[in-house]
């Protein structure tokens, strides 16, 4: 009987830890990968399309931005895209020009702890409840992470970790934007008490440097901002309904 006992605690206990590394793998992946069909569903009605939040195309749609006392920042456009980016399935945006990506260019003038950013000249706004955010990236495999900049429907800003900088090339980074837990804290993106027109805006990205990298040149690009969102509000509203934005 003992013996028995004791093989039922062995199997027991190999299958928990079976359920544990299931558990973290699972967890480990949706942090780099998340699902946007999970985050914030409460309903099975969703109406989830990826679309086009910026495409780095237009001289003067993005500012650069550095204390003087830390170094120099400038920022143009060059001819160029990620090889390993896929087609975006939005037929409103197949004939958007897609050639260019957004140079940053970094002159420390010492080491120390300091951040520099890359705004939009004006917020980008997207319609619906935004799910996740990515961006294409060519990093120079510095230690540096980057912050997603965004502000909510009631015009309060946040700040949303997207990732390290250190890795070569081109990766694509994309963060989940976390829903609010009660419609009045956190990131609100719809409220039934201003308006009908749910959705999220863009505001930039902040980059946090580590100080022992943060020396010499350091250059940064940037293509194809996307989003995930649920358009099932947008997509189902009635055509005899009133707009209250008056």
């Amino acid at each position: 009987m003992k013996k028995l006992y004791v093989t039922m605690l062995a199997v027991a206990l190999v299958a928990a830890g079976t359920l544990v590394a299931q558990s973290s793998d699972s967890e480990s992946s949706s942090l780099s990968d998340p699902d946007a069909s999970t985050i914030g569903n409460d309903s099975a009605r969703q109406a989830l399309r990826e679309v086009s939040v910026d495409r780095f195309e237009r001289e003067g749609s993005w500012n650069v931005h550095i204390s003087p006392d830390y170094g120099v920042i400038s920022g143009r456009l060059f001819d160029g895209s990620p090889l390993a980016k896929d087609e975006l399935q939005d037929a409103g945006s197949q004939d958007t020009e897609d050639s260019k990506v957004l140079g940053v260019k970094v002159e420390f003038f010492r080491r120390g702890v300091n951040s520099f950013f890359v705004t939009a000249a004006r917020p980008v706004p997207i319609e619906g409840i935004t799910k996740t955010v990515s961006v294409w990236i060519c990093g120079r495999n510095m230690s540096h992470t980057i912050w997603l900049m965004v502000q909510d429907y009631n015009g309060n800003n946040f700040e949303v970790y997207l990732g390290s900088l250190e890795f070569s090339g081109w990766k694509k980074l994309t963060t989940a934007i976390p829903p609010s837990p009660d419609g009045e804290h956190g990131i609100v993106q719809q409220s039934v008490y201003h308006g009908d027109k749910p959705g999220l805006r863009i505001v930039g990205f902040r980059i946090d440097c580590n100080p022992m990298e943060a020396r010499g040149s350091y250059y940064l690009y940037f293509d194809d901002l996307r989003a995930v969102t649920d358009l099932y509000d947008m997509e189902n509203r009635d055509e005899d309904d009133m707009w209250d934005s008056w």
